[in-house]
């Protein structure tokens, strides 16, 4: 159908008068759905529970800062001086059953005055709630990637120190220490630590402290684990052995120039796929007691040419071999532990997610546990938008070689564009509180979808 110029175009010269009212418009109608995750949880309750040996209780108490800072993260605010910006949003405040939202003074003194039991507590529940969705998908195995990752800041904190950073040197950071599920890509556990120390700073216990939860919520699971190179070392692998949990360590190269000779010794190679071979030994390190099994890796990869590039000739790529050494007590073929500790990668995606979502990168306040607060509330943010995700669709595909994650996660980004960000107007018909949206088809059905989802999971 064509249509006339002057049906399409019009002119537009006054501006509109502007007027201010308070009408109870939200610019998050979509919170509404984490309301309803929150009951499903006892999110409030649970969070009190943290703080209930606290005998003063302040006006805004510390569960309503805890859940206070989880909605900051989960709206996409960073600093905690952005509440201003929607301190007034009504369902904001009826999620947090405020009346009105403390100021950015009163939350940094909230933070500061956070007591070890209360961070033990809050490590806790956030464990809980991670544990309580694995209860429920009742797998075989579980699998457990441990990383450290950096956390810095150009201002100084309590605890905060000067280590290794590759991007910024001599930049003061924390150095936590994350143990994540792969299956369900949430955060098990987090030992908070300074920015100076190595990744097996309290690598052991924290280890040890994580399997053991998980064996008491699942007892006949099979666990394994995955770990870098940082890790690689005699205690660490015999106590692994000895709990008879499977587990890949990556082998760090610098530190034993035997393997160096033993792989330019090495004349006869497996193939494992078109770009990698592979052979086996037995081998130990001098100090240690026992042998175990090496599985080396030689792949083809792209030579960086470093040489200045004439731009009018042709430059052909180069190839060489590049090695690794994987650690492992599994009896699988080397094919598949090799795909199996290739799989501890999609962990780096839980980080980056972490950071540029959820603010992980973020420190707040002066104090330690003001820092250990945020970074749990940060943590639990994402592992409650993993939760809503796997309340509403069902498993997308088994336990592959890999262990990649059971779902098809989208980022909280995607779910704050579709679905957090959407303005309403929160009106009483007939004396009957009603949300009142935009008639948009495709929010219309997310959102009743997923409330229908949750309303079957309660």
């Amino acid at each position: 159908m064509k249509s006339s110029r002057s049906e399409i175009h019009r002119k537009t010269h006054a501006l509109p008068k502007l007027r201010f009212e308070d009408q109870q418009l939200t610019s998050f109608s979509g919170l509404v759905i984490f309301q309803k995750l929150f009951d499903r949880l006892g999110l409030k309750n649970r969070l009190r529970r943290c703080f209930k040996h606290l005998t003063v209780s302040p006006i805004f108490g510390h569960a309503s800062i805890v859940l206070l800072l989880v909605v900051h993260l989960l709206l996409g605010y960073r600093e905690l001086r952005h509440l201003r910006y929607y301190e007034d949003d009504p369902l904001v405040l009826r999620l947090l059953g405020l009346k009105r939202l403390p100021d950015v003074a009163t939350l940094s003194r909230q933070l500061a005055a956070m007591d070890e039991q209360s961070v033990e507590q809050l490590q806790c529940l956030q464990q809980s709630l991670v544990l309580d969705r694995l209860r429920l998908l009742a797998l075989p195995r579980i699998t457990l990637d441990f990383d450290g990752s950096v956390i810095g800041t150009g201002r100084f904190a309590e605890g905060t120190a000067i280590g290794f950073n590759r991007k910024k040197k001599g930049q003061r950071s924390y150095y936590p220490l994350f143990c994540t599920v792969a299956q369900t890509g949430q955060v098990l556990a987090v030992l908070h630590r300074s920015g100076n120390v190595h990744d097996s700073n309290g690598a052991q216990a924290f280890i040890l402290q994580c399997i053991e939860q998980v064996k008491q919520a699942l007892p006949h699971t099979l666990i394994e684990v995955r770990m870098d190179g940082a890790f690689f070392s005699d205690s660490i692998v015999s106590v692994l052995d000895h709990a008879k949990i499977d587990y890949t360590i990556s082998v760090p190269f610098e530190r034993f120039a035997q393997l160096k000779t033993m792989i330019k010794k090495r004349r006869r190679w497996c193939y494992l796929d078109q770009q990698q071979d592979y052979f086996e030994s037995g081998w130990k390190p001098k100090s240690w007691d026992t042998s175990h099994r090496f599985v080396f890796v030689r792949q083809q990869v792209k030579v960086q040419y470093k040489e200045p590039v004439q731009l009018d000739l042709f430059i052909p790529y180069e190839y060489g071999p590049a090695f690794k050494v994987v650690l492992t007590n599994k009896t699988l073929t080397a094919a598949k532990v090799v795909a199996f500790h290739n799989g501890r990668g999609s962990q780096e995606g839980i980080f980056a997610e972490l950071k540029s979502q959820n603010a992980l990168s973020y420190v707040p306040t002066r104090t330690w546990r003001g820092n250990q607060v945020y970074l749990l509330s940060a943590v639990m943010a994402h592992n409650l938008s993993r939760e809503l995700q796997m309340m509403m669709r069902p498993v997308l595909r088994a336990t592959q070689e890999k262990r990649p994650a059971l779902w098809q996660f989208e980022q909280l980004s995607t779910l704050r564009q579709r679905i957090i960000q959407r303005a309403g107007r929160l009106i009483r018909p007939q004396g009957r509180l009603t949300l009142s949206m935009s008639a948009n088809p495709a929010v219309q059905n997310e959102l009743l979808h997923y409330l229908d989802q949750l309303e079957k999971a309660a």
